[in-house]
């Protein structure tokens, strides 16, 4: 890569915003997903010659500035604002789920991408397996941004929005393992399968304690502020200063990020921050986040066109095929035991393993003289290219035809009315809040009480309207009443069982018609 001065680089940066601006916005402007816009402007882009854009091209294909942009400084933001935004007791209700995809999906995907690349592809042992570790998450950066546009069920948006924050630093951690160890483990014996496991497990365990502590502290921190501005630096400094943390002493930097956001979005906004704070600091990232997954998907379209896939159609097919077996796998076998997910939930996930920006920067990382590293580039970019454009432009029809993302009649009006019955109610604990804590007269805080409470009033009599006069909203609220009561036993049983007052054998009768009963009423939901 030439010589290039910091207003040079910085000129070129600016073209690249402007051109991701304009065609994410012209995407939102006809309601299309913007991602794959902006694969598919940035493919042409890069294969037509337009002089004035050679220069941004030759950078932005530069393998050391794609993989230092999605990496570090992208991809700790997108999942920040991921984790800070998801409630814990969300991930919660559907740990087992999550939990099942995010490690024992990711690692049956790897077996089997391995293994078949090996058998398939022809690919030496650390080249199968650096190919499927690649391979096996769900790029958070790609699911993210267009889930979150397609209106699916929250719980199945909870599942999908788990698994690709967890999976995605386990499949990097496989990358490390397989690209620059696995050879030595395998010499070894059982002791080097031993030392593979330990290194798995060390630097998982490194990524959480440190994001843990660290989360924890920046959350204590903000006690002590009511300044959004400087709290929205401390979230900048706790998502990037975790990452690099725990990057040099080789822990996962990733789930280091997850693992700070979720402690911050949770325990630190419920003690430490204010309702304009918490406003304040989602609007930023937000913005941040826009930002962040426009250039990213106009990059990889971009770093797309670079490669040369001549006589390689035969090997991009078998590939695809091989990633799509590996993810089928990875959703309904490790899904097998976990009746609380619906069939057409494990059809959505299976279609909706979206690769991404992640896999093509982990290859480019691989070093120049790394065997196969050429083959598994082409063959990435390929399976990427696929998921993202006829995978992601496909989601949509897919969902509509299982009936994923069908709303009762009538359900658009009863979102709108519980949001303003929310609104009122939180209003007036705010209100009730900032008198005792300001010692505020009671002749203004109740005219502003009572006014809330009256609009609060008609907005309740508007939803009882509604309920009757559709029937459906009602099931769906007994439905959603009798499936809180069950997680309410089931977590009761458990405790029972924990506490040795039953036994683990009735405990586990028990929940098992708990979760059946819960399998019911999800495949009713």
């Amino acid at each position: 890569m030439q010589e290039l001065d910091l207003h040079h680089i910085f000129s070129l940066a600016l073209i690249l915003v402007m051109i991701a601006a304009g065609i994410t916005a012209i995407a939102m402007k006809f309601n299309k997903p913007y991602p794959i816009a902006l694969v598919i402007i940035g493919a042409i882009i890069g294969l037509i010659n337009i002089p004035v854009l050679e220069p941004l091209k030759g950078f932005i294909t530069e393998g050391e500035v794609f993989n230092f942009a999605v990496i570090t400084l992208f991809l700790p933001a997108l999942l920040g604002e991921a984790a800070l935004k998801i409630p814990f007791s969300h991930l919660y209700d559907n740990k087992r789920p999550i939990i099942m995809l995010a490690f024992g999906g990711t690692f049956l995907s790897f077996i089997v991408i391995g293994f078949s690349s090996m058998w398939l592809l022809q690919f030496s042992v650390p080249a199968a397996f650096v190919f499927a570790a690649v391979m096996s998450a769900t790029d958070p950066v790609s699911v993210l941004s267009i889930f979150k546009n397609l209106g699916v069920n929250k719980r199945l948006s909870t599942i999908i929005e788990g698994e690709s924050l967890f999976n995605d630093g386990l499949a990097v951690v496989l990358f490390n393992i397989s690209a620059f160890s696995l050879i030595t483990y395998a010499g070894m014996g059982i002791e080097g399968a031993g030392l593979g496991a330990w290194e798995f497990v060390k630097v998982v365990a490194l990524g959480v304690i440190i994001g843990g502590a660290s989360g924890y502290i920046i959350s204590r921190i903000t006690r002590y502020f009511d300044d959004y501005p400087l709290e929205i630096i401390f979230s900048i400094i706790l998502f990037y200063g975790v990452f690099l943390l725990a990057e040099t002493i080789h822990a996962s930097g990733v789930i280091a990020v997850v693992v700070a956001a979720l402690i911050l979005g949770n325990y630190g906004a419920k003690i430490g921050m204010s309702p304009t704070t918490k406003l304040n600091i989602n609007n930023f990232w937000d913005v941040v986040t826009l930002l962040a997954n426009s250039l990213v998907f106009l990059m990889v379209g971009l770093e797309i066109t670079i490669i040369d896939v001549t006589d390689m159609w035969g090997l991009i097919f078998l590939a695809i095929i091989i990633v799509l077996a590996g993810r089928t796998v990875a959703v309904y076998a490790g899904l097998f035991f976990t009746k609380t997910v619906p069939l057409t939930w494990k059809h959505t996930l299976t279609w909706g393993g979206l690769k991404g920006s992640l896999s093509i920067a982990l290859v480019l990382s691989l070093p120049r003289d790394f065997e196969g590293r050429e083959e598994i580039l082409i063959l990435a970019f390929s399976v990427v290219l696929f998921s993202l454009v006829l995978q992601g432009l496909t989601i949509q029809p897919l969902l509509a035809w299982l009936g994923v993302d069908k709303k009762d009649d009538g359900y658009d009006d009863y979102e709108k009315l519980l949001a303003q019955a929310y609104r009122y109610e939180k209003g007036i604990e705010e209100v009730k809040r900032v008198k005792k804590n300001l010692r505020i007269t009671d002749t203004v805080t109740d005219e502003i009480i009572d006014e809330y409470q009256e609009n609060l009033d008609s907005v309740q009599s508007k939803i009882e309207q509604l309920i009757q006069n559709q029937p459906e909203l009602r099931e769906k609220q007994i439905n959603t009443l009798e499936r809180h009561s069950l997680y309410a036993q089931h977590e009761a049983v458990e405790r029972l069982a924990k506490e040795d007052i039953i036994s683990t054998e009735i405990a586990d009768q028990v929940v098992e018609q708990i979760m059946n009963q819960l399998a019911e009423l999800e495949s009713e939901h």
